[in-house]
């Protein structure tokens, strides 16, 4: 891997735009694609109001911010990322759409070219059915928010290759991630224990246990977490939580990945956290990292 790669992320989501802020700030000249203009324009903008609050904070030089910006560009063809060492997929959690993903991009890109995705529910061995090189798909599920957390948990394919493995790890190193390894199991290791623990947390919030303040200031005050479940959950978005909560239900049957009640009524209603300005709290802000 060089210093300085040709990176793509599949998807501007929340998720999407997040992993291409770490490309860039790490100095990899990257293409953030989706499949309409205005995905791609939401994503840009995220990525970009991030770096800005990173150079106001002094976490980046403002020669570094430009470079940056000047290295991140938004595509809605899949031809556009024909010189991409690593395309990194973050879209919708649908093995269909991620299969064909990777075989499109099987007559695009280099053999050598690294597939990552970023599913956190899926079989990476699934995934990698979709193209004719499953040896270079490398499940890489980056912790939400992703510019801002550490880990990336690794999980190797039934195919995956030595050589994958091992650029893999050269690649997370140069944007300064840490890896943990895991079998390509549901979950992998970080959501088999968030999720429960967040539908825990919901239904303590239901029952009444507490309110959604004293919960977080408990688990922050307490056992020492960066943020509590209800200001992480208006992060990650209650529709993802959802998403991500029911499809490991579907595949493990443990009740408490099961959704509380709570998550459908806040989800319907559209209090889906910080992207919607409202969720378990208001924002006047609803930029991913505002203030």
């Amino acid at each position: 891997m060089t210093k300085t790669s040709n990176v793509a992320v599949l998807g501007a989501g929340t998720m999407g735009s997040g992993i291409a802020t770490v490309a860039v700030r790490a100095g990899h000249r990257t293409i953030l694609y989706d499949l309409t203009e205005d995905r791609v324009e939401r994503g840009l903008t995220t990525t970009r109001d991030f770096l800005a609050k990173s150079v106001k904070l002094g976490r980046l030089t403002p020669e570094q911010g430009e470079t940056a910006n000047a290295n991140l560009i938004g595509s809605t063809e899949l031809t556009d990322l024909a010189d991409c060492d690593v395309v990194i997929e973050a879209v919708f959690e649908d093995l269909e759409v991620k299969k064909d993903l990777f075989g499109r991009l099987d007559d695009i890109v280099a053999e050598t070219t690294l597939f990552h995705t970023n599913t956190s529910t899926l079989s990476v061995t699934a995934i990698a059915s979709g193209s004719r090189h499953p040896e270079r798909v490398v499940g890489t599920h980056y912790c939400n928010p992703a510019p801002l957390m550490k880990l990336v948990e690794v999980a190797l394919g039934r195919h995956t290759a030595d050589w994958a493995h091992r650029v893999t790890s050269e690649f997370m190193a140069s944007v300064g991630k840490t890896v943990v390894i895991t079998k390509d199991m549901p979950g992998f290791i970080v959501n088999r224990f968030l999720i429960p623990w967040e539908n825990d947390c919901i239904r303590a919030l239901e029952s009444g246990l507490g309110t959604k303040e004293s919960i977080d200031a408990a688990v922050k005050g307490n056992l020492g977490h960066p943020m509590g479940p209800f200001r992480l959950l208006d992060i990650v978005g209650m529709d993802i939580h959802q998403q991500v909560a029911l499809r490991l239900y579907e595949q493990l049957r443990d009740p408490r990945f099961a959704p509380p009640p709570m998550v459908e009524r806040m989800v319907s209603a559209g209090d889906l956290g910080r992207k919607t300005g409202r969720g378990f709290y208001t924002y006047d802000d609803n930029r991913l990292f505002g203030s």
